[in-house]
């Protein structure tokens, strides 16, 4: 049975080791974000030891059209070499103790960064859970992503047991001169209205989210976004939604809640 699900956003510097100095010393402004981001995935953990994680894709990490997702298995193990620091992380299991019992792990190079970030996540507030991610590409259109939240949502209320789901994608990365993808002034009122959505919980408004905009202004999360609205479609009623972090440090729009179906429901 769904329970809970978790909106969290992928900078590789919410690992300590990718921030250099400042991770050691826990402070700086990826702190603020790190300790939200944690708090989000604690929800997971008291609600539910069996996660699905819901991530974005490059068109080529999938295939068999736009809305095909790539499954990631429990037993994936992947590494945060490719950001600047061996780091890995799995989807089940502590890595600690799988180092001991298997020397010799198979290791994914090349793990897409929403599992990355969920294994990492995973391994803070919940060893003992299980994940397994499911991408679905980042040219999905808005109906496509709220079927897949739609049968998501009836696949994980077959369930026996509690589960939960986290949802790993961020908003605009146009939001400052530094950003990634440098300044587009529309960026920020673009960026407001998401983040109401969000705060919200409000499906209609993720439902109606401009795709070929949001492409412009890199918002890499809109299909997990409207995954997310998906998920919650079978309520009679918006979702509860506890916002935890919402800000653009690095120019990336990155918004942090709790998602928890309405009482209604």
């Amino acid at each position: 049975m769904f329970c809970v699900a978790s909106l969290v956003p992928s900078p590789p510097v919410l690992v300590p080791e990718l921030e250099g100095t400042a991770g050691a010393l826990g402070d700086g402004p990826v702190a603020t974000l790190r300790a939200a981001v944690l708090r989000a995935a604690g929800e997971l953990a008291a609600r539910a030891s069996r996660w699905i994680v819901v991530g974005v894709a490059e068109p080529e990490e999938v295939s068999g059209g736009a809305v095909a997702e790539r499954v990631i298995g429990s037993d994936a193990v992947g590494t945060f070499r490719g950001y600047g620091v061996d780091v890995r992380v799995g989807l089940t299991g502590s890595m600690a103790e799988r180092v001991v019992y298997d020397p010799v792990l198979d290791i994914d190079p090349l793990l897409p960064l929403p599992a990355l970030i969920a294994g990492w996540l995973r391994e803070q507030v919940a060893p003992e859970a299980v994940a397994e991610c499911r991408l679905i590409s980042a040219d999905a259109s808005a109906d496509e992503c709220l079927t897949f939240g739609r049968y998501l949502r009836t696949e994980l209320d077959a369930e026996a047991e509690p589960v939960a789901v986290l949802v790993v994608g961020d908003g605009a990365a146009t939001l400052s001169l530094k950003a990634p993808r440098y300044l587009d002034e529309r960026a920020e009122g673009v960026q407001e209205v998401i983040d109401r959505a969000l705060g919200a919980g409000d499906r209609e408004a993720l439902a109606a989210l401009d795709t070929h905009l949001l492409a412009e202004l890199d918002v890499a999360g809109r299909p997990a976004y409207q995954v997310l609205a998906g998920l919650f479609a079978v309520d009679p009623v918006d979702p509860e939604v506890e916002t935890l972090y919402a800000a653009a440090p690095f120019g990336v729009a990155y918004h942090v809640s709790v998602w928890r179906p309405g009482a209604a429901a």
